[in-house]
């Protein structure tokens, strides 16, 4: 008889999911920290949301055979369809509206979560990421639109970028709308899908877009994407409408007067920044870098913006008649700490722990008091977990990068001297076991 064949699990991650070691996570909690400085100076409150909603909360999706898969990862339960969030603004509008009476307003929030979005991924471009968002919800005042780019900005700088690193554009989608009804654009789903194709100008180039805008277009792994369906005149109109450089809009003209007050002069007017998603009612920004970013291999790519956002005065109304106005701006952290760690190596201290080597478990009473001492003085130390050859144990401690290894076996324990092998420079030392402290913190 033949051995029935086991198929065993696959060690491969899903396009889109990625594992995070230290030194990135490091550096996205350093990222963090600065992040909420930033956000208590400016008063902004603290909140979180579950990761899942009802998926008619979220209200981004396209029914797709009865699920509701376009764009977000869903399940049924209850006979009610739930998703994993696919931004942070669709909860807040659902926290605000279930909290209207009791939240003061302007309610001033800030978010630190992980979403999930069921696209297609690319370099630094992930289906589960972190993003950092911040909103206003309950003024109508351009002002906060203008202090949340001069917050961000404030941010990427505390962050170790200049000011020539990066640029916050910022367009209307007022801009947009008078252009869809000098085009004869009444159809809200061509409107939606030609905006979510001019927000993709920064990754793809007018040529992809001016598909987009048409018959669709079909990219380097052969996935056919479905145009607006306009017309080449047209789509020359929009060109030719998106380079003009002087904004015309209200609102606009407002928050380059607010950030003239400010002192702040790291923005330009876009007209091509549109902002993809269809709740966006007036200004739109975005934060994108100036330096180049490179793939694994090396090569430079069209990385795209680091985080935006705008105003949206009607979505919180959606959940009831609630008056609600809203702007907000968010970062994709993962892409953010990408783009960072190709700008500039941090110097974020790793503390690997010291390592005791186990010569006997009958001496196991010594090394937690050697232990013991070190964590008692901060200082990262383990009792390597097993009875096993010494230089198995060196392996290891020189594997895990730690700074020293402690060997005590009989002959020391008789003499009350540890031996001290620093593990840079490969030198030993047999000290008194109450100058171990001392010793060790010159090495680390």
């Amino acid at each position: 008889m033949t051995k029935e064949k086991k198929n065993k699990p696959s060690k491969d991650l899903p396009l889109g999911f990625v594992d995070r070691q230290e030194k990135e996570l490091l550096v996205r909690d350093f990222i963090i920290s600065n992040i909420k400085e930033v956000m208590i100076k400016y008063g902004f409150q603290y909140l979180e949301t579950p990761s899942f909603e009802y998926s008619e909360s979220i209200g981004k999706f396209l029914p797709d055979k009865d699920r509701p898969d376009e764009g977000v990862f869903s399940f049924q339960d209850e006979n009610k369809w739930l998703s994993l969030r696919y931004d942070l603004t669709a909860p807040l509008a659902r926290y605000v509206a279930k909290n209207y009476l009791e939240i003061a307003k302007p309610f001033k929030r800030y978010q630190l979560g992980t979403v999930w979005r069921n696209e297609k991924p690319g370099p630094g471009r992930f289906r589960e990421f972190m993003q950092f968002d911040a909103d206003y919800v309950g003024t109508k005042s351009l002002q906060a639109d203008a202090e949340l780019c001069v917050m961000v900005s404030e941010i990427l700088e505390k962050c170790s970028l200049s000011k020539s690193d990066y640029i916050i554009k910022i367009s209307s989608r007022k801009i947009t709308e008078e252009l869809f009804k000098k085009l004869n654009i009444n159809d809200n789903q061509q409107k939606l899908t030609t905006l979510r194709a001019l927000d993709k100008i920064d990754r793809l180039g007018w040529e992809g877009v001016k598909q987009l805008l048409g018959k669709g277009r079909i990219d380097k792994s052969g996935d056919f994407t479905n145009g607006a369906n306009l017309n080449s005149q047209t789509i020359d109109t929009i060109k030719r409408e998106l380079k003009k450089n002087s904004p015309k809009s209200d609102d606009l003209k407002e928050i380059i007067d607010i950030f003239q007050n400010y002192q702040f002069n790291n923005f330009e007017f876009d007209p091509s920044i549109i902002r993809g998603l269809e709740y966006y009612t007036g200004a739109v920004f975005e934060v994108n870098l100036r330096f180049d970013v490179k793939n694994n291999k090396g090569q430079v790519i069209q990385f795209g913006s680091i985080g935006g956002g705008g105003r949206y005065d009607n979505l919180v109304s959606k959940f009831g008649n609630y008056d609600a106005p809203a702007t907000g701006i968010s970062i994709g952290l993962d892409r953010l700490v990408y783009a960072l760690m190709q700008r500039k190596e941090f110097k974020i201290k790793q503390s690997k722990p010291v390592v005791i080597i186990v010569f006997n478990k009958s001496f196991m009473k010594d090394y937690i008091n050697i232990q013991s001492l070190l964590r008692d003085a901060d200082i990262s130390a383990e009792i390597y977990p097993s009875e096993s050859k010494i230089r198995k144990q060196m392996e290891y401690a020189n594997k895990i990068n730690s700074p020293a290894v402690i060997l005590y076996g009989e002959d020391e324990i008789k003499s009350g001297k540890p031996t001290l092998r620093n593990l840079i420079t490969g030198k030993e030392k047999s000290i008194e076991i109450k100058e171990l402290i001392n010793e060790i913190k010159k090495i680390i």
